[in-house]
């Protein structure tokens, strides 16, 4: 395989490996906040949430960011297509992320309008999710691309079926995420409620799944033909029950991780059914944009290589550094928000 070609089907195993890790470390902080209200019904039990995310959540917000400065520099078409197509819901999803990283501050020092941050800390929680994952529906259903390869759709465009069924199937990932990761940080009622949360849940999101499965059946019929989808497909459905049946026995870091495993196999169903499109053209697949026709040149792609085998690295280590001193379940003594 020529050096172009290798490094160009690297770069779009090793976005997709950003954004998926995104979605594991964000997703359960975003899972905490859309159960919020569901989870914490005291004001002590609140901030013991917001405390079991605090150390971290910025950290986690790290992986987006990176992933979309690689889809920049790796797949400059692809970044300007997305983009300038999702313009409005992808500000929609920065101004609910912006209200989300304030709205705990502002709860602690404003005590009046408490319900009211509350509330922007729960929309900006559940509208990442919901959007994100309706973007992701849509590149993976198809946008209308004009002969230059441009978005040549409307806002409506986006709100399809199937890429909102992807976005509610976000929004269960994230809250199983979210309850799980709540079952193993806290103790006592809330820990009990983030048990039964994380079962409901489940539920929710075994049924959506199934669903998108099948909606994506119509909207992709290439996607039964692809073996590693259906190998993801299976493993996700087993880590679900594996969640279940962890939690069952009381193992809630196990539980966590069966969790996060069944979010990796969303990603991987992603990618076998997308490759080597990262944007696939409505009608005409002729125009959609690949990996080997939308990536930056060769130098580009290995100065980028190289500075990832550097950086990356330190960013997996900080990481894991991160978490292991912020171990262990948060208590209603501890000092913060």
């Amino acid at each position: 395989m020529p050096m172009l070609e290798l490094l160009q089907v690297t770069w779009f195993v090793l976005v997709g490996a950003l954004l998926a890790g995104y979605s594991i470390l964000d997703g359960f902080d975003l899972g905490i906040g859309i159960l919020f209200p569901f989870l914490g019904k005291k004001e002590e039990e609140r901030r013991v949430l917001l405390r079991s995310i605090a150390p971290v959540w910025d950290g986690n917000e790290v992986w987006l960011l990176t992933g979309g400065g690689a889809l920049f520099a790796a797949f400059p078409h692809v970044y300007a297509t997305v983009f300038s197509g999702f313009y409005a819901p992808l500000m929609l999803t920065l101004w609910a992320l912006i209200f989300r990283a304030v709205a705990p501050e502002f709860r602690s020092h404003d005590p009046k309008r408490a319900g009211l941050w509350d509330r922007a800390f729960v929309a900006g929680s559940v509208l990442p999710a919901l959007l994100l994952g309706t973007a992701l529906g849509n590149v993976i259903a198809g946008i209308p691309l004009d002969e230059r390869m441009e978005y040549a759709g409307s806002f409506l465009t986006v709100l399809r079926p199937f890429p909102l069924l992807v976005g509610l199937l976000g929004v269960a990932a994230c809250a199983l995420q979210g309850s799980t990761y709540a079952a193993l940080k806290t103790e006592g009622a809330l820990q009990e409620r983030a048990v039964k949360a994380a079962r409901m849940v489940r539920i929710g999101y075994a049924s959506l799944f199934v669903a998108a499965g099948v909606a994506a059946g119509f909207a992709v019929p290439e996607a039964v033909e692809k073996p590693l989808a259906w190998v993801g497909a299976a493993v996700a459905m087993a880590c679900l029950w594996l969640v279940g049946a962890q939690l069952r026995r009381g193992r809630f870091r196990a539980a966590f991780w069966c969790s996060s495993a069944a979010f990796l196999a969303l990603w991987l169903i992603v990618g076998a059914i997308q490759f080597p499109y990262l944007v696939r053209a409505s009608g005409d697949n002729g125009l959609g944009l690949t990996a080997y026709n939308a990536s930056s040149g060769l130098l580009t792609l290995q100065v980028m290589t190289l500075i990832a085998l550097v950086g990356m690295p330190v960013v997996i280590g900080y990481t894991i550094y991160v978490y292991r001193v912020f171990r262990g379940p948060v208590r209603t003594e501890e000092a913060g928000y």
